[in-house]
């Protein structure tokens, strides 16, 4: 694999980690949460204020991609990185999930996924192979392995299945990856992660674990999660994944989640994570605070003259008043799912940082339950 792609564990307490990965565009400091640019765009929000706020990564996707404006028009215009105007890392996820979710039709065989787009009906196949030449293509720091990925509830027999083809498929990203390195389309400070897969199934998530872990990978993802299961459900499974993957080595929750997921996940473990969940609360009119979760929608706010967050170190959160952004929500203005969604990406960072400090100061325990509970309540 690229040979500059690197993690530094710093500090531990408890499960929780301190680190920090090497890529080509710059370092990224864990625990990290990885605002989601679906389409090139983290929605509603400019780079600039990405940057501000201390997004040191962000995600763009390659099903959306691939599709529009396709990977190799991206390519010949610089990569995506230089696409989007960006210039701090970037993961992209294989798109199988999206493939999954999203395909008008589609057709899983051991060779990969056959599907029409959901934009113009236009048939395409998506192989280990091929995600990983997208990826290629886009530049990306990080890239995922293609895999299967189960709507839960599933049997046991559909679990399985799925999570032994999401190995071959990790088989097959991995020599497509390390000939792209051979070839100059990838090289320095760029990494392919494994996803480990078997839904709550504990022991199939072991044996994927522990197979994923023989292929020596740059880093490892836990995806499948976060799709409906109960949280209780949820954090079982990192219990029972996290410690058989490599400490010197990223660990990646995908999709998840609420400022809770994430203190829950750091203290089991958990490096990185992404999820929508900023960006599309903040454009229905919902902020996430340090007082708790805030929805400018309700009326209550109508004459509230105090700042949205006034803890926050983000303008949007700190300036504006709960009344004027209650008017924009239900004036249904761009500037107000703009400001929100600002605020709410904000806080996200604030939130990973005070999790890095805990964790270098050894009082991560200590700082997650007095969070908690502030966070339960509503603001």
């Amino acid at each position: 694999m690229s040979g500059d792609f690197a993690f530094r564990l710093t500090n531990t307490d408890g499960a929780a980690r301190l680190g920090e990965i090497t890529t080509a565009h710059g370092v990224i400091r864990t625990p990290a949460f990885m605002p989601v640019g679906t389409a090139a765009t983290v929605k509603a929000v400019y780079v600039d204020q990405l940057k501000a706020a201390g997004a040191d990564i962000i995600l763009g996707n390659t099903y959306h991609l691939m599709l529009r404006p396709g990977a190799e028009r991206v390519a010949r215009l610089g990569g995506l990185h230089e696409f989007m105007r960006w210039d701090r890392p970037i993961l992209t996820d294989s798109g199988g999930f999206q493939v999954m979710s999203l395909a008008k039709l589609r057709k899983i065989t051991d060779e990969g996924v056959a599907f029409q787009s959901h934009i113009d009906g236009s048939r395409h196949m998506l192989t280990p192979e091929r995600a990983v030449e997208i990826q290629c293509l886009l530049g990306s720091d990080i890239q995922m392995q293609l895999d299967e990925c189960v709507a839960l509830p599933a049997s046991r027999q559909e679990t399985e299945a799925a999570m032994l083809r999401s190995l071959a498929w990790a088989e097959r990203c991995r020599a497509a990856f390390a000939q792209s390195v051979e070839r100059g389309q990838a090289g320095r400070g760029q990494g392919l992660f494994g996803i480990v897969q078997g839904g709550i199934d504990t022991e199939l998530r072991r044996k994927s674990a522990d197979a994923l872990v023989a292929m020596d990978l740059p880093g490892y993802a836990i995806g499948g999660l976060a799709v409906g299961e109960p949280q209780e459900a949820m954090l079982a499974t990192l219990e029972a994944t996290a410690p058989r993957l490599p400490a010197d080595k990223p660990r990646y929750l995908m999709g998840v989640g609420t400022p809770i997921d994430l203190i829950e996940s750091v203290a089991r473990g958990v490096d990185m994570f992404d999820c929508v969940m900023p960006t599309r609360s903040g454009r229905h009119g919902q902020a996430f605070t340090w007082a708790g979760k805030v929805n400018l929608r309700n009326a209550r706010f109508a004459d509230d003259a105090a700042p949205l967050d006034a803890a926050s170190s983000c303008p949007a959160a700190r300036d504006y008043s709960r009344a004027y952004l209650h008017h924009l929500v239900k004036s249904e203005e761009y500037l107000g799912a703009m400001l929100l969604s600002w605020a709410n990406v904000a806080f996200y960072q604030e939130l990973m940082a005070a999790m890095r400090a805990a964790i270098a100061g050894g009082r991560f325990a200590r700082w997650a339950a007095e969070t908690k509970a502030r966070l339960a309540e509503r603001g």
